[in-house]
């Protein structure tokens, strides 16, 4: 297991960094036994600068942000388990009803997704993977960029090389040399001034945004031009002022697995029984849970919560423990516990009407009564992905002392390491379709449902017939 970890926490401009221990021990309650295997390096963790992170605060709409960043291992290629077996027996044990959904291995294009830190992007170029495109990231001039990480000569990764002149990467191997902005080539070092290949050769760009402290790259389904990346965020965390901090680390299993782990209602109360973060709080033993959408968002509303049950057959069940709170006598629908009294006035004034909530391309949002929760699944290939993890609190000035203290005392370690970890270990290890489904996957086949739905409607106004090869034009 992968025990370094990184974290960098801009105050006033000036970062602050420390280690952070990797995750959850093996034999530990929820350990992440899949993060840390890795085949080949993916990414280098660049060093904390704060340039980039100023840039981004207050970067949209009115609000103002401050970060605090967690940042996992590098980005690597995990050693990922065979998906392409046969789906198995029609209907719901496999994904034939969700067509668009079971072909989105490597994940849906015609969106913007968070790869890191803005802080780790330099003018030394790094190299992700994103919908199984091959990226390098790159800073010139205070701007990021992103290429497609091939130089066309001999397919040596661009991310290997470095800037020779301003405004350009060069390939290490020949001296290739691709303008930023554009993507064509500028010169040839080894053949000249007067090379003929110069402007009539280049490589792919992606359209590239700064918010939330992170740098969002665009992977386009054809050629179309982005969305507002605004338009894609959720709608709170534009225009009003919050303090936050977060984790984005690269796991094993499919970015599909950890989306669906993440709105699934069956698993928390019975996975994260163990997890400190839960301690002494009161956990259910099984909901009545319906799904409610509104907006673009799709949202589990729980009517009713039962907190312990007796099993015909089997015996008495509860996670009930003398040391833990008393459960709430009534069922609330914002973090499970919060009244209305007690609620931040944004997150109040959304009005959202359950606890946790999903919308395209993989947002998850879990609203708490004083900070919101959001995690981004980012699509690497078929066995892996990026597990993006922010936490929110609205609030400015003084007050936000309380939520860095909260942060870094405690929560960056219980929620976003042990408990998080819970959650890694069994993405890595789910293993579907063949599947049977139960009653509390309402929230699954909802969620499929919506992107079967939404994805058509963007593939339609794309002029694409099916979901686009998530690796075309791999050697362009």
């Amino acid at each position: 297991m992968a025990r370094p970890r990184m974290e960098t926490v801009p105050l006033s401009g000036t970062p602050w960094s420390g280690a952070l221990p990797g995750g959850s021990r093996a034999g530990w309650p929820g350990a992440s036994r899949g993060a840390g295997r890795s085949a080949e390096r993916d990414e280098s963790v660049g060093r904390p600068g704060a340039a980039a992170h100023s840039r981004c605060h207050g970067s949209y709409g009115s609000g103002r942000t401050r970060t605090m960043t967690v940042e996992g291992s590098p980005d690597t290629k995990q050693t990922g388990r065979g998906r392409g077996r046969t789906a198995g027996e029609p209907g719901r044990q496999d994904w034939a009803s969700w067509p668009h959904y079971d072909a989105a291995g490597s994940g849906f294009r015609g969106y913007w997704y968070p790869v890191t830190w803005s802080s780790h992007i330099t003018g030394k170029p790094l190299p992700f993977t994103i919908c199984g495109e091959k990226i390098t990231l790159i800073r010139d001039g205070g701007t990021a960029y992103a290429l497609h990480n091939r130089c066309p000569h001999r397919g040596v990764p661009l991310s290997e090389g470095d800037q020779q002149f301003p405004g350009t990467v060069s390939c290490p191997y020949h001296g290739w040399t691709f303008d930023l902005p554009t993507g064509k080539l500028s010169a040839v070092i080894t053949d000249g001034p007067g090379c003929r290949l110069t402007g009539k050769v280049g490589v792919r760009t992606y359209p590239v945004e700064e918010r939330l402290g992170m740098v969002w790259v665009y992977i386009p389904i054809a050629d179309e031009e982005p969305h507002s990346i605004d338009s894609q965020l959720p709608e709170e965390l534009v225009g009003n002022g919050f303090v936050m901090g977060g984790r984005i680390e690269p796991r094993g299993g499919n970015w599909r697995f950890a989306c669906e782990n993440g709105f699934d209602e069956g698993h928390a109360k019975y996975l994260h029984r163990t997890a400190l973060w839960r301690l002494f709080k009161p956990m259910p033993t099984w909901n009545i849970t319906r799904i409610v959408p509104k907006g673009r968002w799709i949202f589990r509303v729980q009517d009713e919560v039962h907190w312990e049950a007796d099993y015909p057959g089997v015996g008495h069940w509860s996670n009930k423990r003398w040391w833990k709170m008393q459960p709430p006598k009534e069922t609330f629908n914002i973090g499970n516990t919060g009244k209305a009294d007690k609620i931040n006035p944004t997150i109040e004034a959304q009005e959202f009407p359950g606890f946790a909530s999903l919308s395209m391309p993989g947002v998850l949002r879990i609203a708490y009564p004083k900070f919101i929760h959001y995690e981004f699944y980012v699509p690497v290939d078929d066995d892996n992905h990026r597990y993006v993890g922010v936490m929110v609190n609205f609030t400015e000035g003084w007050k936000t002392l309380g939520f860095y203290a909260k942060y870094l005392g405690a929560v960056r370690w219980l929620f976003h390491g042990q408990f998080s970890g819970q959650d890694a270990w069994m993405v890595d290890v789910t293993d579907a379709p063949p599947e049977k489904l139960y009653r509390p996957d309402v929230s699954l086949t909802s969620w499929r449902n919506l992107s079967e739905e939404e994805y058509g409607k963007k593939l339609a106004a794309a002029g694409a017939s099916e979901t686009p090869n998530s690796t075309r034009d791999k050697k362009a």
